[in-house]
């Protein structure tokens, strides 16, 4: 069972749910004024969900300059998309590693989510600025 899934399990119980929380089925939370450790654990990992969407977006648009930076090349010289798919895979392997190693600040404890997800939305932000500059190309 991924770790994710057992977090998400365990906010369901700790919230009185059957089955997984979901964020479009959590109560309404104040992610400005949360107080109670879960509802910073949800919080954080909605902030992550949202920069993961950004990412996602971005990579999108990434991708597509790359296959466009491809076309101006012979068949044999390509290779743009392709390392472009490379890295995104190390990297969300590395992002993934780092920050379940950052987790272990409060290993299972109670933050121990939120701190994980709070990681992962600050290197998920990161990566999508260095998505953008790719695409954008070295002009600007």
């Amino acid at each position: 069972m991924s770790r994710w899934l057992m977090a998400e399990i365990a906010l369901a119980a700790m919230l009185g749910f059957s089955g997984l929380a979901r964020a479009e089925e959590d109560p309404p939370i104040d992610c400005d004024n949360a107080q109670a450790q879960v509802e910073m654990n949800i919080c954080a990992y909605r902030d992550f969900e949202a920069a993961d969407k950004e990412l996602n977006a971005q990579y999108k648009k990434t991708r597509a300059a790359m296959v466009e930076m491809d076309a101006m090349y012979e068949a044999e010289q390509r290779g743009a998309e392709k390392a472009l798919l490379k890295a995104q895979r190390a990297w969300i392997d590395y992002r993934d590693g780092h920050c379940e190693a950052y987790g272990f600040e409060a290993h299972l404890g109670s933050m121990e989510p939120m701190l994980i997800s709070g990681c992962q939305a600050e290197l998920t932000r990161a990566r999508t600025k260095e998505l953008k500059a790719l695409a954008e190309g070295p002009e600007n």
